[in-house]
């Protein structure tokens, strides 16, 4: 195994040899200190058997011999045959005393040669390397009494190299490399033959030396090395996203953060992701994703998990909204919390609410719509988890949006009444697309939108003019995506709904409000009707009871239940609205739940 200060001192192809015979990934593109990285982690995961084979670096080669021997500087200058001698000078150092003459006599014409830019000297002293080189040669033979330790000198003396690596280098290879000639000649001039010993304690100290140097020319420091370092991300992130297609047929996954609008967290599909499993706009879907590739500006899908909760086979033959059949809503949404909670439970007993309901809220300015909207969401978050519950804020104020979304556990998408009516028409449509989408898959969804009248204004200063102005300013198809948002919600047959209940503005002194609030009358299933009259006498909710109700409401009642409701009715027929209220709160504040006032009712 290689560590990471043999790795440093390689050169950047020695380290790509390495990378590709431990198989990592993508170490073409990777820098050098990435690659060292790498390498390690490689190592880690993979076991020592399957390890390659070590190789030597090539910049170990070049500084094989010890940086303290005077031999090793003039290795450029020096025949081949020069080289034996001094590995045999260095096996003697633990010779007997009889030995240390002859060794000194050998030791005398160790004085280098002089560069080969004086041929004429060089070639009067090659005699003499020679006679070294058959010195050496016959004390191999007499010293054959002690080859092991030989061997272990010999081994010491050929990878000093490699005692160093383990404990930091304190020199830089390269730099030993290139050393000047005239250096060399100056440094054997002045070193003075010694004997065996006194080399080997030369020696030993520049050892010491490095170490003690290594500490602080360490560049890397231990405590920021990473445990494990994953270079390769891909697929390991999952996310999710509303899908929302673009005209050149690729699309973004919108994120919820950003109320589904553009933002830096979108996740690019590509358009052969979108044919192949035939997703369409709104589509909520979860995957995995890759990060920004260089030159790339967004997460990429890597691969389709689930598409509205279902798998891209279930999703691939969805038939489309549009064709679905709609139906009467046939099952309720129980909207009774708390016995102290009258508001929903007024709701639940003049106006009941059912799964694919079509509902208006009528209110006037500053009565409770807001507050019964928190209050409706809670109920039917709280009695049906199986649904799926959004909140769509248009042109409302930036505090309301925080409070509903602090208050309430639910979807909450907004757009202020700060920003432009292209973003209002935006927000709704993706909603709209998601909510359709859901349903495609069997699912059953209720969006709560505050509120129709503004989203109707924002379309109206949106659409290209027509030339047919309304009395109030509306343009004549400035009304046409409002009424098609209202009008998809739907029970449908064999599964999944749609329940919209929208709030409409009315006596606010604008005309183009009160012809909007007339468009939209006849529209819906449900009507429910606050009165400016009981919220002026902090009468909440201020309901109007006898003007509120819901169309075929015998299919979400059963037949007891709805005969007493009548009975009720007809009793609260002849009072005012206000008199009706008191009336209701004063008899159902001691019971528990409906069903126990209902049964009260015979007293």
């Amino acid at each position: 195994m290689y560590n990471i200060e043999e790795l440093r001192i390689r050169l950047l192809s020695e380290l790509k040899e390495i990378a590709e015979e431990l198989g990592v990934k993508n170490f073409k593109s990777l820098k050098k200190e990435d690659l060292i990285y790498a390498i390690l982690d490689q190592q880690a995961i993979t076991p020592e058997k399957s390890l390659p084979r070590k190789k030597p670096s090539k910049v170990e080669v070049e500084v094989k011999n010890d940086p303290t021997e005077a031999e090793t500087n003039t290795k450029a200058s020096v025949p081949v045959s020069e080289e034996k001698p001094k590995f045999k000078r260095q096996n003697v150092t633990k010779i007997q005393k009889e030995n240390t003459e002859d060794s000194e006599k050998s030791a005398k014409p160790t004085k280098a040669p002089k560069p080969k830019e004086r041929p004429a000297k060089s070639e009067e002293r090659s005699p003499k390397v020679e006679e070294r080189a058959a010195r050496p040669e016959a004390k191999k033979q007499d010293n054959n009494e002690k080859p092991a330790k030989d061997k272990s000198n010999n081994k010491k003396s050929n990878e000093p190299v490699k005692g160093e690596d383990n404990k930091g280098r304190s020199f830089r290879p390269r730099r030993r490399a290139v050393v000047d000639i005239e250096e060399t000649k100056t440094s054997q001039e002045t070193s003075t033959p010694a004997s065996n010993d006194q080399e080997f304690t030369k020696r030993k100290p520049s050892k010491e030396v490095s170490e003690d140097q290594s500490p602080t020319e360490k560049p890397y420091n231990p405590k920021r090395k990473p445990s494990v370092t994953i270079k390769d991300f891909d697929g390991i992130i999952e996310n999710s996203g509303v899908l929302e297609i673009m005209s050149d047929g690729y699309g973004f996954l919108r994120s919820l953060d950003y109320n589904y609008l553009a933002s830096p967290d979108d996740i690019y599909v590509s358009p052969s992701q979108i044919k192949l499993f035939g997703l369409k706009t709104g589509d909520n879907i979860q995957g995995q994703i890759r990060p920004p590739k260089e030159g790339e500006k967004y997460f990429a899908l890597l691969k389709v998990g689930t598409v509205n909760g279902k798998t891209t086979d279930e999703i691939r033959d969805r038939i489309p909204f549009e064709y679905l059949t709609p139906l009467f809503p046939e099952e309720r949404l129980s909207l009774t919390t708390t016995h102290d909670n009258l508001s929903t439970r007024i709701v639940d007993l003049f106006a009941p609410i059912g799964k694919g309901q079509r509902g208006m809220i009528v209110a006037q300015p500053k009565t409770g719509k807001t507050v019964l909207l928190q209050r409706i969401a809670n109920a039917i978050a709280e009695n049906h988890p199986e649904v799926h519950l959004m909140i769509l804020l248009i042109d409302e104020r930036p505090e309301e949006v925080t409070d509903m979304a602090r208050s309430v556990k639910a979807e909450v998408i907004s757009s202020t009444f700060d920003e432009q009516a292209e973003r209002h028409v935006k927000v709704a449509a993706l909603v709209l697309e998601k909510a359709k989408r859901m349903v495609e898959c069997g699912h059953d969804v209720v969006i709560l939108l505050d509120s129709i009248t503004r989203l109707a204004r924002a379309h109206n200063t949106v659409v290209p003019s027509s030339g047919k102005i309304l009395s109030g300013g509306v343009d004549a198809n400035a009304l046409h995506k409002p009424k098609r948002f209202f009008g998809a919600a739907r029970n449908v047959e064999n599964g999944g709904s749609l329940t919209i209940i929208a709030t409409a503005l009315v006596e606010t002194g604008s005309k183009m409000d009160e012809v909007i609030f007339e468009e939209f009358k006849g529209t819906g299933n449900m009507e429910l009707s606050l009165d400016r009259k009981l919220s002026n006498r902090r009468i909440y909710p201020a309901i109007d009871v006898p003007g509120s109700g819901t169309r075929r409401e015998d299919l979400l009642m059963d037949k007891e239940e709805m005969q007493r409701v009548w009975i009720l009715r007809k009793i609260m027929s002849d009072m005012t609205s206000q008199e009706a209220m008191e009336f209701l709160l004063q008899r159902m504040k001691g019971t528990r739940d409906n069903a126990e006032f209902l049964i009260s009712m015979n007293s």
